[in-house]
């Protein structure tokens, strides 16, 4: 059901694999309608107009694909350092075309805000690092501030159906980018979330290559063996 080695670019026919990839829709679509820590499920639906969508007894949900890894192999300002070590950019750029590499989040603007994909990818405090990200939703669920606090709380109906951080890691199977007490694997040392994230040098670049590599390698691990036990 899920070849955790499929490259969602080779049946994107040349676009981005979060719009294009029929192939990582319905992978999407088979691990994530699941049981809520609540009981009940989330039943992933396609609708018209719709990438998946996801309907409540009070709330309706339209959901996208993200990459939650980046390369930054097409990241103009980051050209003078990929340059430079461009087989190890391409060896990430291609395992973050995997399963392992993409995660749901809501994709339909709320009174004409971003999504959370948007602003994460342009906030330079984040600079679409899922470590980040996931370090803004860990405080979110503890109500304390984040550079993606105001973004996170206009879809909080969304994160209200996993209850808590723990639940919400548990259901999207990213436990690999958490320790045992759900605190956050970063990608980098870590010192805060207000100052910029700069990758600035080669030897940086390979730590986080490397860090993220093992993430997605072991996340896409992580999701073979749920849907083997899911097939029992």
């Amino acid at each position: 059901m899920i070849d955790i080695n499929f490259n969602f670019h080779s049946d994107s026919k040349g676009g981005d694999p979060d719009i294009c990839s029929p192939t990582l829709k319905k992978y999407h679509q088979i691990l994530w309608s699941k049981l809520l820590p609540n009981g009940k499920l989330f039943e992933l639906n396609k609708k018209s107009g719709a990438y998946l969508n996801h309907k409540s007894d009070t709330q309706e949900f339209y959901l996208g694909s993200d990459a939650i890894t980046n390369s930054y192999k097409h990241h103009k300002l980051k050209f003078w350092l990929t340059s430079q070590i461009a087989e190890d950019v391409e060896e990430l750029y291609i395992a973050g075309s995997t399963i392992g590499a993409y995660t749901l989040f809501p994709n339909k603007k709320i009174n004409g805000f971003q999504t959370i994909n948007q602003v994460r990818g342009i906030n330079k405090l984040i600079d679409d690092r899922f470590d980040l990200t996931l370090e803004c939703i860990r405080l979110f669920y503890k109500n304390q501030s984040s550079p993606l606090y105001f973004t996170l709380n206009i879809f909080k109906h969304f994160f209200e159906l996993f209850e808590t951080f723990k639940g919400y890691v548990d259901f999207f199977l990213l436990n690999d980018l958490v320790d045992e007490n759900y605190h956050i694997n970063f990608f980098l040392p870590f010192h805060d979330l207000n100052s910029r994230p700069i990758l600035s040098n080669k030897d940086e670049y390979l730590i986080y290559k490397q860090n993220a590599l093992s993430f997605i390698n072991s996340r896409n691990i992580r999701i073979m063996n749920y849907i083997e036990t899911k097939l029992i």
